[in-house]
């Protein structure tokens, strides 16, 4: 399961809930590996398997990520040693240190005591001015999180006009759109063989998609460009299946820019043919994801210490 939005979505806690936890496991005085902390930790804090099984958007652990960055912060403030790569054990500080907050920590404990090993920002930056709750939830996801969330939320404002500016367009635009959506995502082949073919004698489908050279395995597409609660009903998708049958077809893919009702969906499910439906909302996260309409404004790259330059 990804979770592409912020810590409101996740099952798991945010990093100050690991820090005593994280102790705790260390407080036997043994040397253990960072991966045999994670799970150790994991076990100690109860996540259930669903929790253990988020991820964030480049596919890490989101637990191992916040156990890390709670790892980082005990390393940072010496309460643990990390005698060779990789491998992490207590110390006096850090049993000290497990006696004072033996009930754990909240953000706000967590950054008084923490942020003085934070960098400082850099000079002449500011920051934006935004609520103070959203502020505060959103520094205490660790940094990839952050970036992450940021993005999260940049895709969500560009889907919105990205799906407005699809409802505005001409129909043929629509159509041919899509056929560059499903081509982009490998539908095709190599030769991005596929087309529109809309229009007055289409037979009730708007493109094709040849998956081999010579066009023996098919896919046909039906776009509609419909408002927001102009849902697509059973009786379109049933239009759709008998125009499949008419071109001796039996897989089709159905995308609006509005939604589907819940008997379209039912009907769709049932029927023999193969029909994938795609309503707006995942219309247009496929169309950030497979860059179709959208370009990428800026790259940044996420940098950490090569541990093997140093060995």
């Amino acid at each position: 399961m990804t979770l592409d939005s912020g810590d409101d979505a996740s099952l798991v806690p945010i990093w100050p809930a690991f820090v005593t936890p994280t102790l705790r496991i260390l407080a036997d005085g043994q040397t253990r590996h960072r991966k045999d902390i994670f799970d150790a930790v994991a076990e100690a804090s109860g996540l259930s398997p669903e929790a253990r099984a988020e991820t964030l958007s480049s596919g890490s652990s989101r637990a191992e990520q916040r156990i890390g960055w709670a790892l980082s912060h005990l390393t940072k403030a010496s309460w643990i040693d990390r005698p060779t790569r990789g491998h992490y054990v207590i110390n006096d500080e850090g049993h000290r240190a497990l006696a004072r907050y033996p009930d754990g920590l909240d953000y706000a404990s967590a950054r008084e005591i923490f942020a003085p090993f934070w960098p400082a920002p850099k000079s002449g930056t500011t920051s934006p001015a935004t609520d103070p709750q959203a502020t505060a939830e959103i520094a205490s996801l660790d940094p990839i999180e952050q970036i992450e969330t940021g993005v999260s939320r940049i895709e969500a404002e560009v889907g919105q006009e990205l799906l407005s500016r699809l409802r505005e367009s001409h129909p043929d635009f629509f159509e041919q759109a899509v056929v560059d959506l499903l081509l982009a995502m490998g539908y095709g082949g190599a030769e991005q063989r596929g087309k529109r073919i809309g229009g007055s004698g289409d037979g009730g489908v708007d493109g094709v998609i040849n998956q081999d050279a010579l066009g023996l395995e098919r896919i046909y597409v039906q776009a509609k460009r419909y408002k927001a609660g102009n849902n697509i009903s059973r009786e379109t998708i049933q239009a759709f299946v008998g125009a499949l049958h008419g071109f001796g077809a039996s897989r089709g893919v159905f995308l609006t820019t509005s939604a589907f009702t819940p008997s379209a969906a039912t009907y769709a499910d049932a029927v023999p043919s193969r029909i994938i439906l795609i309503d707006g909302e995942r219309l247009v996260d496929l169309m950030i994801k497979y860059r179709v309409g959208v370009q990428v404004k800026h790259l940044y790259h996420a940098v950490e210490i090569d541990a093997d330059f140093f060995e």
